[in-house]
This record gives structure tokens, C-alpha cells and sequence, in this order.
């Protein structure tokens, strides 16, 4: 079956969170907003590229870094309101320079940071 993207729900401001996973770890490494018009340069160029809501532009993962993220493949939730991107993750993934933005854990009601910077 051909991928169509108007088949997938995205919410009222025409966003989809999207999951950046490691493809060979699977460890979670993030969490941004795509549109459409970013989901299809990330799959013509297999850059990530998401949705700054804050800048309200497209975000090439790493353009300033050089911290880039490159799709492995895409992998659509059951409702088709979320999406896994496996990617192959060079450097931090997160804005802190650590590996993951998924850092701190809450353990008994206490924030404890499991992860130091690179």
C-alpha cells in the first residue's frame, strides 16, 4: 500500500508528534512536532526535519550543531496521530548535550537526572 499522508490525524494546528528513537538501541532520544511539509522533506532528504512551534519554521535537526539525525524508517502509531521516526543519531540529540532529552526521572515523587552531558 502507497504511504498517503493525508491519512494521517494531525491536531488543530496541522502538528504530529513525532518520537526519535536510535535504531540500533532503541533508546528514546526525542520528542518534536512535524507538519506536513516537514515530514515530507524528511522523507525526501532523510534529514529529520520537524516544526519549531516557537520559531515557527522548519527545524533540520543539527543545521546549527551539526548534531544531525538521519531516518532510518517511519513508523506510523495505530491511530495515526504519532509517529516513530528510527533514526541514526550523531552526537546529543538534546539542546542540554546529552544523549537523550528523556534525562530526568521521577523516582518516589523526586526528580533525579540520570544522565550526565557528553
Amino acid at each position: 500500500m502507497q504511504f498517503d499522508p493525508t491519512t494521517l490525524s494531525f491536531d488543530a494546528n496541522g502538528l504530529i508528534p513525532c518520537i526519535a528513537q536510535d535504531h540500533v538501541s532503541g533508546e528514546v532520544l526525542m520528542m518534536a512536532w512535524m507538519n506536513a511539509a516537514s515530514l515530507a522533506r524528511t522523507l525526501e532528504t532523510g534529514a529529520m526535519t520537524y516544526w519549531s512551534r516557537s520559531r515557527r519554521s522548519f527545524w533540520a535537526k543539527g543545521e546549527t550543531s551539526g548534531h544531525v539525525q538521519r531516518l532510518v524508517e517511519l513508523r506510523l502509531d495505530c491511530d495515526r496521530d504519532c509517529l516513530l521516526a528510527l533514526v541514526t543519531q550523531e552526537g546529543p540529540a538534546c539542546h542540554t548535550n546529552r544523549r537523550s532529552c528523556f534525562y530526568t526521572a521521577l523516582r518516589d515523587g523526586v526528580e533525579v537526572v540520570i544522565s550526565d552531558p557528553l
